[in-house]
């Protein structure tokens, strides 16, 4: 990918707008209906234990919310899944704008689990060329979910007009789905859902992983390098959700790397060919691609010497697929797009002397 397409990709997949209205009465309420007399117990229990107000801190200063919210609104990407895997339908969210296969502005987990939940109109906001604060506002939340987003002050301050908003805690588009699962649930009041949730998650990564014991240990990196333009590559670091999450399925980013990075907000390093052997303590790659990319890079001359290149120890994930949308995760797309991301590290694995 040129490198017009590489920001539209970093910026796409993780500042995403949303398509289509729905009918007001269906989005005026978040839906979040216990399915059993004992979950509904088990909830409004809960419910009585939350002491508000709560007060989140994060990278604008800190959020109050007074009341446990009703109306539940998300901006950005995969905030949604959150609360969707809470079993909180939004009255609006911000639709995917990439790795989406039709006009629905969803991806394939988040429409499957709206199905489950029984919404089949979602309330999608188009904000792909900026925040449609109207729609935000017309939506008539009570919190706003961007706890993994790239807002800006302006945006914040903005936002915070129409409702009280859960920000990331440090730096744009670094939180991991820990960190997305547990402060946008403290946002809705469902702290402690949202720790079960991470340990319901955790154990489904640990499972799936241990069927995968080649895995574990192996130096791994995820990267984008586009064919047309071999001049540079892109690294994305451990603190960026993509190379967070090789770590969590038990490979290890390497020395030749972490080394390299000098500010830890940052989440991918812009490197120059000629600076490739960065790369060599890499025994696995990850990139974004498609058919023709490996063999691209193995005829470069630069490039091509790299040694996870040269025996074809890397994944190339096919741009604009589910499963490149889902390298950025969250507990949705992680169980339905596990299998499929294992299988293809194994396959790399393979080809390591």
């Amino acid at each position: 990918m040129n490198a017009k397409l590489f920001t539209t990709l970093i910026m796409a997949m993780l500042m995403i707008a949303l398509v289509g209205c729905s009918n007001s009465d269906q989005q005026s309420n978040a839906k979040s209906e216990p399915s059993t007399t004992e979950d509904t117990e088990k909830a409004e229990s809960e419910e009585a234990t939350t002491e508000y107000p709560i007060v989140i801190k994060h990278a604008f200063g800190e959020t109050t919310i007074e009341e446990k919210p009703e109306n539940v609104a998300t901006i950005a990407w995969s905030n949604h899944d959150v609360a969707l895997s809470l079993g909180v339908v939004p009255v609006g969210f911000s639709a995917a704008n990439y790795g989406v296969q039709d006009d629905s502005g969803m991806l394939p987990w988040t429409a499957e689990k709206l199905k489950e939940l029984g919404e089949d109109s979602p309330n999608i906001y188009q904000d792909t060329d900026g925040l449609d604060f109207e729609a935000i506002a017309d939506s008539n939340p009570d919190v706003i979910l961007a706890a993994y987003s790239g807002i800006t002050q302006e945006e914040y301050d903005t936002l915070s007009e129409i409702a009280p908003v859960v920000a990331y805690q440090t730096s744009p588009w670094v939180a991991s789905w820990r960190e997305q699962v547990t402060y946008n649930s403290m946002g809705m009041g469902l702290e402690e859902e949202g720790k079960q949730l991470i340990a319901d998650t955790e154990k489904l990564i640990e499972d799936k992983a241990s069927e995968y014991p080649e895995l574990k240990g192996k130096k791994a990196a995820f990267v984008s390098i586009d064919a047309a333009d071999l001049s540079k590559f892109y690294v994305y670091t451990p603190g960026d959700p993509r190379g967070a999450f090789l770590s969590e399925l038990g490979m290890e980013y390497p020395e030749s790397i972490t080394s390299q990075i000098t500010d830890p907000s940052k989440f991918f390093l812009e490197v120059s060919a000629e600076n490739a052997d960065m790369l060599n303590g890499a025994e696995i790659l990850v990139s974004y691609g498609d058919e023709n990319t490996l063999a691209a890079l193995q005829a470069d001359p630069i490039l091509g010497k790299i040694p996870a290149i040269e025996r074809g120890s890397i994944v190339i994930i096919g741009n604009g697929t589910p499963l490149a949308a889902s390298g950025t995760p969250s507990p949705l797309s992680i169980e339905y797009s596990i299998d499929e991301y294992l299988t293809l590290l194994s396959e790399a694995v393979s080809k390591v002397k």
